[in-house]
């Protein structure tokens, strides 16, 4: 059977359970499980890819990821929650190779930071590189375990409806929130800790988008204990996420549709009864569930402006995250013929995030606030066999909407030679970065292409082409209606901005809307 299905206008005429906006992790992981509970669905897809930013795309013999670069959450056990989860949706077909036991590396000016496998020995190496801050990296370790832990009721009480689900509010999701209400600076300064220990500590700030002072523990403690016990990566890239899902969905009898976008939510008298597509047609269904963002949803989709500003829905409270750039980088000998490990980079000019944030932000001349680079090729022990003598590498930064403005009403790989020389440019920058940083690379790169903000608002659908939707503030945490039920009756929302930020979030984020629509728990079958 073929992944995925044409749109034919007859589909118009079936008789839907549910339609879902988007074909992203979270919008699968949903159809999945309704169509597990016996309801007929429909996926629609305004991309001409499946998967959202789980998808990839292809330049001569390459090919890059373009949102996934690691996942923790002990995938490499197979009896651990996520990979029973990803098992279970996949029917087995998704398979995940483990990195090595260095998986980050902190690089400052005068000295590199590795952030190890294991919690222990997580520990151990940080006490090593700051002896006299023992207890205090002691104690942020006790409190990152406190607070992840906390998290998961917190998590769990936006699954449950209506009044039950406001009554339990107060013992399920406060004690995670007196944590994520703090900002990560605030917490870790009551700690004790030094400005370089911050800097190292949250080392990782590139994978949930603000630094220390903007940002809440709450994301800061939830990203660090995802990864202690090490990255993983999918066999055979990024799409075989979509394209392991995708035919369970089918074979219960749901579809999954390309480039067929979606212009309306359409609704009567408060309730959601289908949606209007982008080519005329009108598909009516008993539940709408969209994974398109919540800006894109109660601004976009919803052309009834009251619904949109309900005072339920406090969209004032919630900002975009930031847009970013990435280049793309082809290879012409493989990783080991290079010598490239699979530890990602994290390459900073200071140890105060805020401040190279703030320096970039007023003068772009300034050095990138953070770069990440990534080796994919060397994470896939498949690439080798599929793409032989080849590697690749993906380096990424903070990019500002604002500052591409001038292009943003030309189209898609057609927007001039004033744009592709102002890319070249921020392509050479990075490139730059890369060389310093990894000198082996030098001479050896073949190909490069780099995705902006643009590229970004083109192909996943985000107005200001960011990475994160929502920004991962403080005030995020506290806004009781990111849950999976809206002021609109049978219009539901997935997705990461319900939870936050990464894969494994807007994995559990379906979880929680499909436990949400059938009101039974769905997450206790993947628990040991």
């Amino acid at each position: 059977m073929p992944i995925g299905d044409r749109y034919k206008s007859t589909m118009a005429a079936e008789n839907w359970d549910a339609v879902i906006i988007g074909s992203g992790i979270s919008g699968l992981a949903t159809a999945r499980l309704l169509a597990d509970a016996g309801k007929q669905v429909l996926v629609l897809e305004k991309h001409f890819k499946f998967g959202g930013y789980t998808h990839t795309f292809k330049r001569n013999n390459y090919e890059w990821d373009v949102g996934i670069h690691y996942i923790g959450g002990n995938l490499h056990k197979p009896n651990s929650f996520l990979r029973r989860l990803f098992d279970y949706l996949s029917n087995g077909n998704l398979h995940w190779a483990r990195m090595d036991d260095i998986y980050d590396r902190m690089v400052f000016p005068d000295k590199t930071y590795d952030f190890i496998t294991g919690k222990g020995a997580f520990l151990e190496t940080m006490i090593s590189y700051f002896p006299k801050e023992e207890k205090s990296i002691r104690n942020y370790i006790d409190l990152v375990d406190q607070v992840s832990k906390k998290s998961l009721s917190y998590y769990a009480n936006k699954a449950i409806p209506g009044l039950l689900g406001s009554l339990a509010h107060p013992f399920m999701s406060k004690p995670f929130i007196k944590y994520a209400a703090l900002s990560t600076k605030e917490v870790l300064t009551g700690l004790g800790c030094s400005t370089e220990l911050i800097g190292v500590l949250t080392g990782q700030w590139g994978d949930y988008g603000l630094p220390p002072n903007q940002s809440s523990f709450g994301v800061q403690a939830m990203v660090a204990r995802h990864y202690w016990e090490g990255g993983n990566y999918p066999v055979g890239g990024s799409r075989m996420i979509a394209e392991t899902i995708i035919p369970g969905i089918q074979s219960r009898g749901g579809k999954v549709v390309l480039s067929t976008g979606v212009k309306e939510i359409l609704t009567h008298k408060g309730k959601a009864f289908g949606v209007h597509l982008e080519n005329g047609d009108e598909i009516k269904a008993k539940m709408v569930i969209s994974s398109a963002g919540v800006k894109n949803t109660f601004e976009v989709l919803l052309k009834d402006k009251k619904i949109g500003s309900n005072g339920n829905v406090k969209l004032d409270q919630v900002q975009p995250s930031s847009g970013y750039y990435c280049l793309h980088i082809g290879l012409d000998k493989s990783a080991a013929d290079l010598g490239l490990n699979n530890a990602n980079l994290w390459v900073y000019p200071d140890y105060d995030h805020d401040l190279n944030l703030k320096n970039y932000l007023d003068d772009n001349d300034q050095p990138y606030p953070v770069v990440f680079i990534s080796f994919p090729s060397a994470k896939d022990p498949s690439w080798d066999k599929n793409h032989p003598n080849t590697s690749t590498i993906e380096v990424i930064t903070i990019a500002e909407f604002s500052k591409h403005k001038k292009w943003e009403n030309k189209e898609w790989k057609n927007r001039g030679d004033e744009y592709e020389g102002f890319k070249e440019s921020v392509s050479q920058n990075l490139l730059d970065v890369l060389y310093q940083k990894s000198p082996e690379t030098n001479g050896h790169v073949d190909y490069y292409e780099l995705s902006t903000p643009l590229t970004s608002r083109d192909l996943a659908n985000y107005k200001e082409g960011e990475l994160y939707g929502i920004n991962h503030t403080p005030e995020r945490f506290s806004q009781k209606w990111l849950k999976p039920q809206t002021p609109i009756k049978n219009l539901y929302l997935t997705g990461q901005d319900i939870v936050t930020a990464g894969v494994s979030a807007a994995l559990m984020s379906g979880v929680i809307t499909s436990s949400s629509i059938l009101k039974r728990n769905l997450m206790k079958q993947f628990l040991n």
